[in-house]
């Protein structure tokens, strides 16, 4: 299944989506696995043509290279990383921006890997700021740490959830966090900087996004992340959308679907 649009082909191709099925350390509801192809799917009904910024996402270069991995078949997250890291790396060489399709939010360390940001931009309900979880250094409530491993700093949009260790870690000038009741304030600000953005998909309240692995109540709801999408995609080398299971009735991976186009639009119209 190609996602709706993405009608070009490598060669000719500005935007590549990649899907990353891993599902291997999520600790509430599995089935992250599912959320590429589910993305895909929930896109279908959405109409072409963006009035925010009058284009049409088939005419905006997207190439759709598949999934790394197959369903059920990645057991190792460490060694999929590095695959992943080097199918981005691939792609992002050869003057494409890689929009990956989650998977648990582990797979946005290769993306980050890959691209080499200034900044990692995230809506996230969770810091994600542990240095491991369960005794696994590769869990999906790691990530933002290991984004600062390549990262100057981190922005965590609507975060509302982790341990007092993350608070912690978070309270250092490396990290900003912006609690759901503050993100309407909140301006880029970049400057010249390099942004990685990374949407996982529970920083929506769960009422709008049931269909995910840590359901976190207090979150955004939809037009705002549409609105910080759009905002930061101008300053972003790379995108992701996350955590996406299958275990709604398409809510999630229809917002999903909404928020990657959304990229695509303001980052094709900057």
């Amino acid at each position: 299944m190609v996602f709706p649009g993405a009608l070009a082909d490598r060669e000719s191709a500005a935007y590549a989506v990649v899907g990353a099925p891993l599902d291997v350390s999520t600790t509430f509801q599995p089935g992250a696995r599912f959320g590429p192809d589910r993305i895909r799917q929930f896109a279908r009904s959405f109409e072409d043509y963006d009035p925010k910024t009058n284009s049409h996402f088939s005419a905006r270069g997207v190439y759709d290279h598949g999934d790394v991995g197959a369903i059920g078949a990645i057991d190792d997250a460490e060694e999929y990383l590095t695959f992943l890291e080097g199918e981005v790396r691939d792609l992002h060489a050869d003057g494409l921006t890689p929009l990956l399709v989650g998977g648990e939010h582990t797979v946005s360390v290769a993306g980050v890997r890959a691209i080499d940001p200034d900044v990692f931009v995230c809506l996230d309900a969770h810091l994600d700021l542990r240095a491991e979880y369960a005794g696994d250094p590769d869990s999906h409530s790691t990530v933002t740490r290991h984004a600062l491993d390549v990262a100057d700093r981190a922005v965590i949009l609507g975060a509302r959830a982790g341990s007092e260790a993350e608070y912690d870690r978070a309270s250092q000038a490396d990290v900003s966090v912006v609690p759901p009741a503050d993100v309407r304030d909140w301006t880029p600000g970049f400057d010249d900087e390099s942004v990685y953005l990374s949407v996982d998909i529970d920083a929506a309240d769960p009422g709008f996004a049931p269909g995910t692995g840590t359901m976190e109540p207090g979150g955004l709801n939809p037009q705002t992340m549409d609105r910080l999408v759009r905002e930061v995609a101008p300053h972003a080398t790379g995108f992701d959308v996350v955590e996406v299971n299958d275990r709604d009735d398409g809510q999630a991976a229809a917002l999903a679907g909404k928020l990657l186009r959304a990229f695509v639009y303001a980052h094709a119209a900057d």
